[in-house]
């Protein structure tokens, strides 16, 4: 049992911060908010999953395919903050635009919430960096199958608890900033935008600061 909690905090820790579904629930909001609450709630229903499937195949194979490609997790730091920070620039410059951001979200079946609601505004590069980084620090060699099937467990529950919180953020997102009205809304959402380019540009940081000290990168 100790593994397990070891690796849920592990996922959940790490994930949480990046992901952020209490900041991105106001996005979510601005971009459905010409959908009934009914379509809403779908919608955050499929986010979460679509965002659990993505987290679990960068933790689990993602540093595999960085081996398969010669890509470095530096490197896809670096690749992983730029896209969240250019996406956290647009929000903090341009706002939302509900009629043509999301306007299809509802009709185009059920692959359609995948952008942008999924990716990059849940699950971005960041995200998909940080999970692969994860995945790529879990120990090299454990003695017994059973520990190395209770890690994994542990693991799978912290994504779940990732994705069990995006939906109840973006479930609730209509009560979270009803009370705030539109000038309180605009504010969370250029605050979250801001966040997010911060954290953006402290990803792009942390892989160059690797490479510049490590020759041959």
């Amino acid at each position: 049992m100790h593994e397990i909690a070891q690796a849920f905090l592990l996922v959940y820790a790490g994930l949480f911060p990046i992901v952020n579904p209490v900041g991105s629930a106001p996005i979510f909001l601005a971009l459905t908010a010409n959908h009934t609450e009914r379509v809403r709630h779908d919608l955050a229903g499929r986010v979460a999953v679509n965002g659990f499937v993505l987290l679990l195949v960068s933790l689990f194979v993602g540093s595999h395919l960085l081996q398969f490609f010669g890509i470095t997790i530096p490197v896809l730091r670096v690749a992983g903050g730029l896209a969240v920070a250019s996406f956290g620039w647009r929000m903090l410059r341009d706002g939302v635009e509900p009629t043509n951001t999301a306007g299809n979200v509802a009709q185009g079946g059920p692959d359609s919430a995948f952008y942008p609601l999924t990716m990059p505004l849940t699950v971005g590069p960041g995200s998909i960096a940080v999970a692969i980084a994860l995945g790529a620090q879990r120990p090299q060699q454990i003695e017994g199958t059973g520990r190395v099937a209770l890690l994994v467990v542990g693991a799978v529950i912290g994504l779940a608890a990732i994705a069990a919180t995006v939906f109840f953020c973006y479930r609730f997102a209509d009560r979270m900033v009803a009370a705030l009205g539109a000038g309180g809304i605009n504010v969370l959402i250029r605050l979250s935008a801001f966040i997010l380019l911060c954290i953006g540009i402290q990803i792009i940081w942390s892989g160059y600061s690797v490479l510049i000290g490590t020759p041959g990168h």
